[in-house]
């Protein structure tokens, strides 16, 4: 075989998401784009606002010859603006020297796991959760290990304590969740932080807290995203700028470890160097220039909600079971049959590209994506009517 077995593996089952993707592209252009209505790809459809577009001109034409290496975790100034915002949403003083900029959020997420994990740690983390996990922990050597949530995706805190082991090296949680959309309660989190506490004591080693938070912007109905600084000393928040402001093409975004983190300069010294040595080397100098003076900004959220509030009156009348996601621009209905790639595939009949709840270890539900345009929920509500009348 010419290509690594493991990476032959991964083609072979491949994500679900990536499937729907290229399915969508195929059915395109049989049927047309305008009769397939493809809801599997959190891909934001609302333009970045004037604010980046102006940053990203002023930003291109001032800085003529200024495009070498800087410290790998970024400008000195960028850190800054960072960790004075971060200050305020935390509620904990954050200097620059505990961020680090990044490829995106998945690029922080990987440079943290490379940092603390050894050969066969665990990280566990609650289901539903984001697909690429596991291949994340696995490019460290880690293994994930998951914990079923509640019913509405809150977390289970006895699921958790139950799945926590002396491998138990990192709990990653996401909130807002993809696939649900569910926001973990401040409640549930100083519970989890009082867990980990406890469970590090008991097994003499630092459990590590990691919270990825690239939906912390994209909020309804006056929901808010609790500190995990506030709640947990041993953790580092992960995030990035692509979906608050639609730019998830440029791949920015960051690390930052809190303060109160116990072994504070070993692991952000392990951080800078992973960065370098898992090749990213820094953050692309062009964008970080820019957020730095876009700190807090986003698309209009009411747009999302506009477009969550269309698709769940449309599901519900339809006869759909969810939960109603307070944050994200996903919705994770239950599916009517057990199968739900099977149910999955009736909707494709109608030209309707959603993914199945398996690909997120959430069985018995699919995703829907309604980061698109809001003809594409109008004219898919028929579909989706048809199909659920099929398996009543």
């Amino acid at each position: 075989m010419t290509i690594a077995t493991k990476i032959d593996a991964i083609l072979q089952r491949s994500s679900w998401i990536r499937k729907m993707f290229e399915e969508g592209a195929r059915l395109k252009a049989e049927h047309g784009p305008g009769r397939v209505f493809d809801f599997s790809l959190g891909n934001p459809n609302i333009t970045a606002p004037e604010c980046f577009d102006k940053a990203l001109a002023e930003t291109a034409c001032s800085c003529s010859g200024e495009h070498g290496y800087m410290p790998n975790t970024g400008y000195p100034h960028v850190r800054a603006s960072v960790a004075q915002y971060l200050t305020a949403e935390q509620g904990v003083a954050v200097s620059p020297d505990e961020v680090i900029m990044t490829c995106g959020a998945s690029g922080a997420l990987n440079v943290a796991l490379k940092t603390l994990l050894d050969p066969g740690d665990e990280v566990l983390t609650p289901v539903p959760c984001f697909v690429e996990y596991g291949f994340y922990a696995d490019n460290h050597g880690g293994v994930l290990q998951t914990a079923p949530t509640h019913p509405d995706f809150s977390l289970d805190l006895d699921a958790m304590a139950a799945a926590i082991t002396p491998r138990t090296k990192v709990v990653l949680i996401n909130s807002p969740n993809n696939p649900t959309g569910q926001i973990y309660s401040r409640e549930s989190l100083i519970r989890l932080g009082e867990l980990l506490a406890a469970k590090s004591a008991d097994y003499q080693r630092t459990i590590y807290l990691i919270s990825d938070e690239p939906y912390r912007k994209i909020v309804f109905d006056d929901h808010t995203v609790p500190s995990i600084f506030a709640v947990y000393a041993d953790s580092i928040l992960a995030t990035s700028y692509s979906k608050d402001i639609s730019i998830p093409g440029e791949r920015i975004g960051y690390a930052a470890l809190n303060p109160a983190a116990n072994y504070r300069e070993d692991v952000m010294n392990g951080m800078a160097l992973a960065n370098r040595i898992l090749g990213f080397v820094n953050a692309p100098a062009l964008m970080q220039k820019i957020v730095a003076c876009l700190q807090g900004t986003s698309v209009d959220i009411d747009l999302y909600k506009r477009k969550r509030d269309l698709l769940c009156e449309g599901l519900t009348a339809a006869g759909y079971d969810f939960v109603t996601p307070p944050g994200t621009f996903y919705l994770f209905p239950r599916t009517p049959i057990p199968d739900d790639v099977a149910f999955v595939q009736a909707l494709q009949e109608e030209l309707i590209l959603v993914v199945p709840g398996s690909g997120f270890n959430g069985p018995g539900h699919f995703r829907i994506a309604f980061c698109v345009n809001d003809e594409t929920i109008v004219n898919a509500l028929p579909g989706f009517e048809r199909v659920m009348t099929r398996f009543r």
